[in-house]
């Protein structure tokens, strides 16, 4: 085998917070692995014993391979391709990660793979878009978002989802859509996040305004009001 690499293995903010999301001696999956670095950084680092890395295309899984060989970890990563979860077993894993992908897709891949209704199964989501929508979805699901935090990464602000299976979960606040559990620590990222719902939320009601939708412009209204309310610390997401 070819010896490691030397280099430590460093992720950016967006990837680091999706692996400190991820439980102890878990094995994991990483799905739309890419180059591979967090399923790396993870067994390096002593957090899993074992990962699965996944890629919809060729390209990109011989890259995951070069990377996983030039850090001598090749005997604790495996490689498949896979779209989404298809290429994975449920007795294999613990730990799943879907991280970097549109938020629609992240749907696709969770509402295909019907084994992760199980209590046991840990989601770790990062998604780049439609967040929305993923938390409406997984709430349906009965996926319950047990921690959220936001993270600054390249100039752009993402959110990292802990998710698991309850079939007891409800949601009960019209606020969770848009923030999920970001309102429970409004750490700097956290206030970051929701000021940037906030102005897509404003420009969504000048849309209503303008249509003279005036019902869904004042039910919108009351939802900024109350995120603006969080940004100053006068209440929280309960």
């Amino acid at each position: 085998m070819k010896k490691a690499h030397n280099t430590p293995m460093r992720l950016d903010k967006r990837l680091y917070l999706c692996a400190k999301n991820v439980r102890l001696s878990s094995t994991v999956a990483d799905i739309g692995a890419d180059h591979a670095y967090l399923a790396i950084w993870l067994v390096l680092n002593g957090v899993c014993p074992r990962a699965i890395a996944t890629d919809l295309r060729a390209g990109p899984l011989r890259n995951a391979q070069k990377n996983i060989f030039k850090y001598g970890v090749a005997d604790k990563i495996e490689t498949r391709l896979s779209d989404g979860l298809d290429a994975v077993f449920p007795a294999e894993v613990d730990d799943i990660i879907i991280a970097g992908m549109g938020g629609e897709l992240i749907m696709q891949i969770i509402a295909r793979a019907d084994w992760l209704k199980d209590p046991a199964k840990h989601l770790v989501l990062q998604p780049m878009s439609g967040e929305v929508e993923l938390r409406e979805f997984l709430a349906s699901q009965k996926f319950k978002i047990v921690a959220e935090q936001a993270v600054v990464s390249c100039g752009k602000v993402y959110t990292v989802m802990s998710v698991f299976f309850d079939a007891n979960f409800r949601r009960c606040d019209e606020l969770y859509p848009y923030i999920g559990r970001l309102g429970d620590d409004l750490t700097a990222e956290n206030r970051l996040y929701i000021e940037r719902t906030i102005r897509d939320l404003s420009n969504q009601l000048s849309g209503f305004l303008a249509t003279q939708n005036f019902e869904k412009a004042a039910d919108l209204q009351g939802i900024i009001a109350r995120l603006e309310d969080i940004c100053k610390g006068d209440c929280r997401n309960d």
